[in-house]
């Protein structure tokens, strides 16, 4: 009997931890107002079983994270996209993890749904027997001329009930990754508009 118990004892603790840790990892960095707020691609997934926002201020100026953000699709990109393509067009494929990954046999890829220049662009993935759908978008919100706030927005509606628990169990991963996603973004940024000390004046005698 007590061996019987130990995993549900478990199961239960287990579930407890992640509801406990889910109110800091669910909407890491971004504030009520920006977790309320309807965002572009928003209408891909229209009642989400999972939504998570999250933010970060990068102090450079939109282009220069809009810049940043087209790299990191780039590197991303399946291996037959054309190497010189350095944009993203609706229909491009990027890849977010190889083909098994956690028993999907062809891993996880997005395509490109909406993308305005230095303003948004929304990634939507689904698996082919429809069991789940996601979209993943980065929003570039400028404020003033050398400061941005960045945010990413996931939704995903699930087709069973029961696929809510597997995907809690991922979730830390998912965001602890967004999160690294994000602040790689801003240091490589930041570190970039670091300038060169101005060369000195010519004085006029």
């Amino acid at each position: 009997m007590a061996n019987a118990i130990r995993p549900i004892t478990r199961t239960a603790a287990l579930i407890g931890l992640l509801y406990a840790a889910r109110r800091y990892y669910r909407n890491w960095g971004a504030t009520k107002a920006e977790c309320r707020m309807v965002l572009p691609g928003d209408q891909l997934v229209s009642d989400p079983a999972i939504q998570t926002t999250e933010a970060v201020y990068i102090d450079a100026p939109a282009s220069a994270v809009w810049s940043e953000l087209l790299q990191v699709a780039h590197r991303r990109r399946e291996a037959d996209s054309a190497p010189e393509a350095q944009q993203l067009a609706v229909g491009d494929v990027v890849r977010l993890a190889p083909d098994d990954w956690m028993g999907l046999a062809d891993g996880v890829t997005l395509s490109v749904a909406e993308i305005v220049g230095e303003k948004y662009v929304v990634l939507t993935a689904a698996l082919a027997d429809r069991r789940w759908n996601a979209v993943w978008s980065f929003h570039v919100q400028p404020h003033w001329e050398d400061r941005v706030r960045l945010l990413t927005r996931v939704r995903i509606a699930l087709r069973h009930p029961g696929e809510v628990f597997a995907m809690e169990m991922v979730r830390p991963a998912i965001a602890l990754g967004t999160r690294a996603l994000l602040l790689r973004v801003k240091h490589r940024v930041e570190r970039s508009q670091i300038t060169t000390p101005e060369r000195p004046g010519v004085e006029i005698g």
